[in-house]
């Protein structure tokens, strides 16, 4: 876990943060909001996503697209938050989904996302799950892998239907990312060899049931840095023209997306630096463009609301002893990722700092939020927030250790409203079956 490299203390966290606040009586507020209200009404842990965060993002990010003339659409990436009230905030922006599980893309229908806006990835779709998305209209299928391109024209065309398809090349750029979040490797499982692209886009265009529109990629997530991006796009506008130069048609391509957020003080992928990228590596295609950013989206736009616990001393060692725990958010113990965490009182944010290890009560030393971190004297029932947390928190909770899963509230105009009720002891085992039990 990297806190050795995180400068950032309380005050550059809050600083870094313009949709928090600290007030001397309410503590810390998000979007006019006090999460110590939120804390009284529903509980910890809990779950805190903030509307107006998410609408900011997504039009700043189109704002910068716009800016140089770039047809882009968006395609939120669901399985960054899948929560309805998310998916309906990015549709009523005009956002497009992009899923990888039929589990997903029933989301996006239940939250009124056209089908037609919904762009289908991932390495292994199973015949049923296509059968369903091609039946319901889906707009656009991104193939993975010679073996698919046959599955799904076996399947369009028993259905007659055909299906809009892109080939995903592996671009094999580095990323510059964590190892587990890195898909545009050539030893990744994710994608087709580039150079398998022009045979299969060809035949593509040959089978029943097929239509190809275009190529996709996508490099990694969490990047910081626009080169691999210039590297990657570099190669798909090349591979574009090659197509193209066969007499195949190409009119899609679709970026993938990947753009990173700071979980320090640091500000994240600079939205107009990326911006030029695309227009100087992709904007002269004449192709419709796609991009499917998910974290960078609502990454910032939640985090996880906690109570101590108690603080424990083993010697020179002290422990911040939480109520939530890794099965809420799995990434520390994942990813070794860094979150920051701020105290909920005013008078904490003033208090003298001294190293902690923030942890869980899970029976796993894993379940460890932050090492040797700076933190105030948090005594039981004290709260904090861990930040930037709305991205890969909530959708990779579990119930490990029998515990049940956390509420989720959502902050929009001033107010807060309960989305997703805290799961009972009871519902753990409501659908679980004792063979024989009952019987006489």
């Amino acid at each position: 876990m990297a806190d050795a490299t995180q400068a950032a203390g309380l005050p550059e966290l809050l600083a870094a943060r313009p949709a928090f606040s600290m007030h001397a009586q309410d503590g810390l507020c998000f979007e006019g909001v006090a999460l110590n209200a939120i804390a009284d009404a529903h509980g910890t842990p809990v779950w805190v996503y903030g509307a107006a965060s998410m609408r900011a993002r997504y039009r700043a990010l189109t704002a910068a697209l716009d800016a140089h003339g770039l047809d882009v659409h968006v395609h939120y990436a669901v399985k960054a938050n899948d929560h309805l009230a998310v998916l309906n905030i990015f549709r009523a922006l005009g956002a497009g989904a992009d899923v990888v599980s039929l589990g997903e893309f029933m989301r996006t229908q239940r939250a009124g996302i056209a089908a037609a806006d919904v762009v289908y990835s991932g390495v292994g779709k199973a015949p049923a799950e296509l059968a369903e998305a091609i039946s319901a209209g889906i707009g656009q299928i991104n193939v993975e892998s010679a073996e698919e391109l046959d599955m799904i024209s076996a399947i369009a065309g028993q259905m007659g239907r055909t299906a809009q398809v892109v080939l995903r090349m592996n671009p094999d750029v580095d990323a510059g990312t964590h190892e587990k979040i890195t898909t545009g490797l050539a030893d990744n499982k994710f994608g087709i060899a580039a150079q398998d692209i022009p045979y299969l886009y060809a035949r593509a265009a040959r089978l029943p049931g097929i239509r190809p529109v275009g190529i996709a990629l996508h490099i990694g997530s969490q990047i910081l840095s626009t080169e691999p991006y210039a590297q990657a796009y570099a190669k798909a506008a090349a591979m574009v023209c090659k197509l193209r130069d066969t007499g195949l048609e190409v009119t899609v391509l679709d970026l993938g997306g990947g753009l990173g957020i700071g979980y320090g003080d640091e500000p994240g992928m600079p939205l107009a630096a990326f911006a030029s990228t695309v227009h100087r590596e992709v904007g002269d295609l004449g192709v419709q463009l796609l991009l499917e950013p998910g974290r960078y989206l609502v990454g910032p736009a939640g985090m996880l609301l906690s109570s101590v616990i108690l603080e424990k001393r083993a010697g020179e060692r002290r422990f911040i002893v939480l109520d939530a725990a890794m099965n809420d958010l799995m990434r520390p113990a994942l990813y070794e990722a860094w979150h920051g965490i701020l105290p909920l009182g005013a008078a904490q944010m003033q208090s003298p700092l001294s190293p902690a290890d923030v942890v869980g009560p899970v029976c796993e030393s894993a379940d460890c939020f932050a090492k040797d971190r700076p933190m105030p004297p948090m005594g039981p029932g004290s709260r904090v927030a861990i930040l930037d947390a709305g991205a890969y928190g909530a959708v990779m909770s579990s119930t490990y250790n029998a515990r049940p899963r956390a509420a989720a509230v959502l902050v929009d105009d001033g107010r807060f409203q309960l989305i997703t009720p805290r799961q009972t002891i009871d519902e753990l085992w409501a659908d679980e079956v004792i063979p024989g039990a009952g019987e006489e």
